[in-house]
């Protein structure tokens, strides 16, 4: 099984720094551009059926992805975002102080020592639901030879390659940072163990530049 796992395109509210969690926001069109590209960079790649959060941002990047293709495509609550309940639509980064702003942007700077709202969800319940998605993938048997795209989100995209990393910290959950708007990572399951095989790939905002293993699975 080959799974190309993107995060969606650029929101309005992504452009402006606000958390945007279970809040519904559409792509602005400039993330429909991103998307566009990744769907001209990936149309040679053959993709068997997709899974895409239920919102309405990643959903739409997988269908411009898919391009109109004959694709079944399913929705997967597990690979939505992590909900921020009453912290949603805060600032990220506190540029612009807020009522609550400063506990909310432990999340990115303190993540051992984030306290989420009482509606909200935490980290270890993130890595719960996205793992229980991923261990299907490695499970499913009538899924072994398929290749699937996985439309997802930044902090949900964030667990799920954290896990095949081996990495479960809370402290080091951005370790290796929030992969942009529309990034894709490849990641190869063979016996029913994960691989990354390829990450941070970014279509038609710079070349990229694959190693021969890597090549064949984007053919």
């Amino acid at each position: 099984m080959i799974l190309y796992i993107i995060r969606h395109g650029e929101t309005d509210w992504n452009r402006v720094h606000r958390v945007q969690g279970l809040t519904d926001i559409p792509l602005n069109d400039y993330g429909r551009r991103l998307a566009m590209e990744t769907a001209e960079g990936m149309k040679e790649i053959p993709i068997d059926l997709c899974y895409t959060s239920p919102l309405i941002r990643a959903k739409e990047t997988a269908q411009i992805v898919l391009g109109g293709r004959d694709v079944p495509m399913y929705d997967e609550a597990r690979i939505r975002e992590l909900s921020f309940g009453s912290y949603e639509g805060l600032f990220s980064g506190g540029e612009h102080p807020e009522e609550g702003s400063a506990e909310f942007n432990r999340f990115f700077t303190d993540t051992a020592n984030y306290l989420p709202p009482a509606d909200a969800e935490t980290i270890p319940q993130l890595y719960e639901r996205t793992g229980d998605f991923l261990n299907e993938m490695c499970t499913r048997e009538d899924l072994q030879e398929k290749r699937i795209l996985v439309a997802t989100h930044g902090a949900a995209m964030t667990a799920l390659l954290n896990r095949i990393k081996g990495n479960l910290s809370v402290a080091d959950f951005w370790r290796d940072k929030v992969p942009p708007n529309c990034a894709v990572t490849v990641a190869e399951i063979r016996g029913g163990v994960p691989r990354i095989q390829a990450e941070g790939l970014i279509f038609g905002k710079s070349e990229v530049c694959l190693d021969n293993k890597v090549l064949p699975m984007l053919q």
